[in-house]
């Protein structure tokens, strides 16, 4: 499991992100440090690893959040391996993981979980982790239930938006137009938001919404005219 780094936010929250597995996934730890209550982001890879990390530093870790279904953020099989990833973490520590109603039932196909291991959530929903709220954004494109947390100023953005590009739109599930949307929404935020995406694929880990801005062509598409012309 690669070094957590902490990103500049509010002294109260706790935001670790953690480069894990051979394709630069990021997971995240996110909570209170008045209770030392955690949430985690997309496990897999190296749930041992992650849990030794979480008991270190004396954290109480009470819910699981995914962004989507795919393998690589939640653990199944993918091209061939099995990756570990909510069910092992569910059978060592056991919490429920929170997941757009939309993509229940292929987190369920795709990890093995049960209906009861699962909170199945809307968007503008929130999870109290301590005193510290995670909204839940539904943000589909990349998978049809797919969504983003937004603590305070920061948005973790799974595969919907990354510092120079955006999740894929030609895999089964995927769809260009939601993704547009879902782009639109996300740009709509504050500027100073804190963009921390799915997978480290940029020279930077994280950045401003405003900096992003600035350097992700996907962002500046006007309409959606233009966007069905870009993504062909």
């Amino acid at each position: 499991m690669a070094k957590a780094t902490t990103a500049p936010l509010e002294s109260e929250l706790i935001v670790e992100q953690i480069q894990i597995g051979p394709m630069a996934n990021f997971t995240y730890l996110v909570g209170s440090r008045a209770t030392r209550q955690v949430a985690v982001v997309d496990p897999a890879w190296d749930i041992d690893g992650l849990l030794r990390h979480i008991a270190e530093r004396d954290y109480d870790l009470t819910a699981a959040l995914a962004t989507h279904y795919h393998p690589d953020h939640v653990g199944g099989g993918m091209r061939g391996h099995d990756i570990v990833g909510v069910a092992e973490l569910l059978a060592k520590h056991p919490v429920k993981v929170y997941v757009n109603r939309a993509e229940a039932a292929g987190l369920r196909k795709v990890t093995g979980l049960s209906e009861s291991d699962l909170v199945k959530v809307d968007s503008g929903e929130k999870l109290a982790v301590g005193p510290v709220e995670v909204e839940f954004l539904h943000t589909p494109g990349h998978t049809p239930g797919s969504q983003c947390f937004r603590v305070k100023n920061t948005l973790v953005s799974g595969d919907t938006l990354f510092i120079d590009g955006c999740g894929r739109v030609d895999l089964p599930g995927s769809d260009a137009e939601q993704m547009y949307h879902s782009l639109q929404k996300l740009k709509s935020l504050p500027d100073d938001t804190l963009l921390l995406p799915g997978h480290n694929y940029s020279a930077v880990p994280h950045a401003t919404l405003e900096e992003t801005k600035k350097t992700n062509a996907y962002l500046a598409v006007a309409d959606l005219t233009t966007w069905r012309q870009v993504m062909g």
